[in-house]
């Protein structure tokens, strides 16, 4: 930053302290006229901003009564205008020395752009046709002591908009749209699902066993037991145990949390639904996934066409399937059905130039292959079926090819936006990928799973053939909402501590 814009950025910061206290010396004027706002603990509404404007036929000429935040104003003598803010958008309020009374009407010149007002009147047009509240009355309910950013530049700076999302909902109308936006796709996801059967639960978030994904866990220590503790990296492992308990289809959406790196896509905590059908595979999977996505779109965009940053992604046509093999072939022209030996697999790595471990096994480069060559062409709804067994530790193995398994995972706009399996329900194959799981950890897969002896012995007891499904709901949220982040359409994402 040059020299020039640190003292403009000073002297600002100077400003807005100033205006600061001049908001704490008002706050104390009215406390010693006996006029504190602080004191008020409700305020009847009757209408909101939206409902004025929708309703205004049958409301012209009749009483309302709205609170909200002064967000601009024009004072003008006698009379004034001022824009009111709430839940459901913006109003013109006007107000008059001689409608409220003088000392109100002095009162209200004093307040700032921030402030919370109740106010009583009537609904009319101005002369320029704009729906407005004429005052009748008005009060003070809320004294705000910080002021907004400047009107016409509002708040840009992502940082601050992240960190101080209280204020970014304020100025920023869109933001609050996406966020409600976010609220009706859960709601609708949840409305499909239970007209569907499925019972919604909540699983416990500290385990002694974070398994169900390859991912690195938060630590913890739970003092009352003395005992070390994990969050949930995925809701996988108790939602199947219910499923041998006889709730037959069952999901959660909740919060898991990740010991990873933040990116555009990425947030160390972030919100998953698991859903888990007994008596159906993956394919049965695919078609739920078809229809819950058509039905999510359709009822809060009101269209099957999702635009994303322009591009366009059709969810009305039938999504493609493809194996992980073919999609390899047809994007890197490396044939891995024709690759036998890990050997082999090397080698041909070496010469496409994909990077890989020494631990890694065929399979698993294999997967490398599909990151490196395939994902970024995955753009329309795309089943990728099929994966190597070695990446997949909790899914049944393909009938008549061990090598692979029944899993699938979804993409839209080169994004894996699910995972889906037919679930293992061998006890001794699953106690044997558990084993090839502690080996990879012992090699250094931080990522790798541990052995979970109750989910073992819950499937002993016996879980009958069931298809699951992992849904990132933060990025169907990205693209419904067309947000170039995940913190877009996180409340309150993860931030680095400003201390």
């Amino acid at each position: 930053m040059s020299e020039e814009n640190m003292n403009v950025s000073a002297e600002k910061e100077q400003s807005l302290s100033a205006e600061a206290v001049v908001r704490r010396e008002k706050l104390d004027a009215l406390r010693q006229a006996g006029k504190d706002p602080y004191v008020i603990t409700k305020y009847d509404v009757t209408h909101t901003s939206d409902q004025i404007k929708n309703d205004f036929e049958s409301l012209e000429n009749s009483d309302v009564s709205i609170a909200g935040r002064i967000i601009t104003r024009r004072i003008m003598g006698k009379a004034s205008f001022f824009t009111l803010q709430d839940s459901k958008g913006r109003i013109q309020v006007y107000i008059r020395r001689d409608d409220v009374g003088e000392d109100v009407y002095a009162d209200f010149k004093k307040w700032d752009i921030g402030d919370i007002v109740g106010i009583v009147g009537f609904v009319f047009k101005t002369k320029t046709e704009e729906i407005s509240v004429h005052a009748k009355s008005i009060v003070l309910l809320t004294k705000s002591l910080q002021p907004l950013p400047e009107k016409y530049h509002g708040l840009v700076d992502t940082d601050t908009r992240y960190r101080q999302r209280y204020i970014d909902l304020i100025v920023n109308p869109e933001v609050k749209d996406t966020f409600i936006k976010r609220s009706k796709i859960i709601s609708t996801i949840r409305r499909f699902l239970d007209e569907q059967g499925f019972v919604e639960v909540e699983t416990p978030m500290l385990v002694s066993n974070a398994g169900g994904a390859a991912a690195r866990p938060f630590e913890t220590h739970f003092n009352a037991l003395d005992e070390d503790l994990k969050l949930r990296i995925s809701l996988e492992l108790y939602l199947k145990r219910l499923i041998v308990g006889g709730i037959e289809r069952v999901y959660e959406i909740g919060r898991v949390f990740r010991n990873e790196g933040l990116d555009t896509r990425h947030n160390p905590e972030f919100t998953l639904m698991e859903l888990y059908q007994a008596y159906t595979d993956y394919h049965g999977m695919m078609d739920l996934t078809e229809n819950m996505y058509r039905y999510v779109a359709q009822q809060v965009l009101g269209t099957t066409t999702i635009v994303y940053k322009g591009i366009e992604m059709d969810l009305s046509k039938p999504f493609e399937r493809i194996t992980m093999v073919d999609a390899v072939k047809k994007y890197s022209g490396v044939d891995f059905s024709e690759i036998h030996t890990l050997e082999q697999a090397r080698k041909v790595a070496d010469e496409k130039h994909v990077e890989y471990e020494q631990r890694h096994t065929k399979g698993e480069i294999l997967n490398l292959f599909f990151e490196q060559f395939v994902e970024e062409h995955l753009v329309q709804p795309t089943f990728v079926m099929d994966h190597p067994i070695e990446i997949s530790p909790l899914t049944k193995k393909k009938p008549g090819n061990p090598e692979y398994v029944e899993r699938f995972e979804f993409f839209m706009n080169g994004w894996e936006m699910a995972n889906a399996y037919s679930e293992l329900n061998d006890p001794i194959d699953q106690r044997e990928r558990f084993a090839a799981q502690e080996e990879q950890l012992a090699k250094g897969d931080e990522e790798a799973n541990h052995t979970d002896e109750d989910f073992l012995n819950a499937l002993e007891i016996g879980m009958p053939p069931t298809g699951g499904i992992g849904y990132g709901i933060d990025r169907m949220c990205m693209l419904f909402t067309d947000s170039a982040a995940i913190r877009d359409v996180l409340l309150f994402p993860t931030m680095k501590s400003l201390d």
